[in-house]
């Protein structure tokens, strides 16, 4: 049972990390294509390098939602209780990015799309900085209450929480350049190269601010005191990042997939610090909702177990195809022949 309970807290921080990792780049993109497209044909490149896999990307979102309802149901009616306005606003910012994708080319002229231009930088703000508040909490813990949340959302931004919310924001964003050097094309790739390589130097700068500040601030490396080889996550994260800057030069795939691991080894950095505390409770270490405490029960998680070695690696292999099909790099020529219509 306890193996199951183990395996159930790392496919939940698996899920988180694979969904930040890639819906990341689409935040990055949003935030960055008003600044980094100089014209209308342009703007409508970035958001078309993202308009195949943004919707993908968010499946992650949904399973990692689903995860939470089925395996540990206490911690997500604490989550979805406890914060809810912030919960809210997350969804109902994603819920206006598709929709600023999808209006933006309805009308002619120039104040309509350009409205759409910015809810869609919007759209990429306002969830990086929410999903950093909702981590920096997590890493941080809640005041609990028998299970229950009993901070408010201006309790929520606290400085640490704060502190992780931009460091999440110019993380995707560094990302989401280097993800427009991989799959734009002319003027408009070299920009974002040269922005993503300045860049670089405030995430490395916010990271070593934010390592700082969870050292001091939070209980994540207690456990990292107790099993050092755990120090190999953070490690990873450090080498993705310098790849990311080192391989930039020759190989923009090199350096965006420096920046995948940076960022999928980072959350993995604070979910084992965390273990196997899931809504930790503020300064009692294993007071709060664990994933022993809080988990279903034994036959529950051993269904969900067959049922997602069924159809995991379906989603991973459509995945994996969408990304394959709409690799050629976009540029305002081809951008018609390749079939994009934002």
């Amino acid at each position: 049972m306890n193996e199951l309970n183990a395996f159930w807290f790392l496919a939940w921080g698996l899920l988180w990390a694979v969904y930040l990792a890639l819906d990341g780049f689409d935040f990055g993109a949003c935030m960055a294509h008003n600044f980094i497209a100089r014209t209308p044909d342009e703007r409508r490149v970035v958001i078309n390098t993202i308009g195949p896999v943004w919707d993908g990307n968010e499946v992650w979102l949904v399973t990692a939602g689903g995860v939470t309802f089925a395996a540990f149901p206490p911690v997500y009616a604490a989550l979805f209780s406890g914060l809810y306005i912030a919960m809210f606003l997350l969804l109902l910012s994603l819920i206006f990015r598709g929709v600023a994708f999808e209006f933006r080319g309805k009308v002619e002229g120039e104040r309509w799309p350009r409205f759409w231009d910015m809810a869609i930088a919007a759209g990429g703000f306002l969830p990086a900085l929410l999903l950093g508040v909702f981590f920096g909490n997590l890493f941080r813990g809640f005041p609990l209450e028998n299970g229950t949340i009993m901070s408010g959302f201006f309790d929520l931004l606290n400085p640490y929480a704060l502190l992780t919310a931009v460091f999440f924001m110019v993380a995707f964003l560094h990302h989401g350049l280097l993800w427009l050097a991989l799959r734009a094309g002319g003027p408009l790739a070299d920009r974002a190269a040269a922005a993503a390589g300045r860049a670089w130097y405030l995430v490395a700068a916010l990271l070593l601010a934010f390592v700082a500040a969870s050292r001091y601030g939070t209980p994540l490396f207690e456990n990292y005191a107790a099993k050092p080889l755990l120090y190999l996550l953070p490690l990873a994260a450090a080498a993705g990042l310098i790849r990311s800057k080192a391989a930039f030069s020759g190989s923009p795939r090199g350096a965006f997939t420096g920046s995948l691991v940076f960022i999928l080894a980072l959350v993995f950095t604070g979910l084992a610090g965390m273990f196997p505390d899931l809504v930790p409770a503020l300064g009692q270490r294993g007071a709060g909702l664990t994933a022993y405490n809080s988990a279903s029960g034994p036959y529950t998680l051993k269904v969900m177990t067959v049922v997602v070695g069924i159809f995991l690696p379906a989603v991973i292999a459509y995945q994996f195809w969408v990304y394959r099909t709409f690799s050629p790099r976009i540029t305002t020529e081809n951008l018609k022949d390749l079939g994009h219509y934002y």
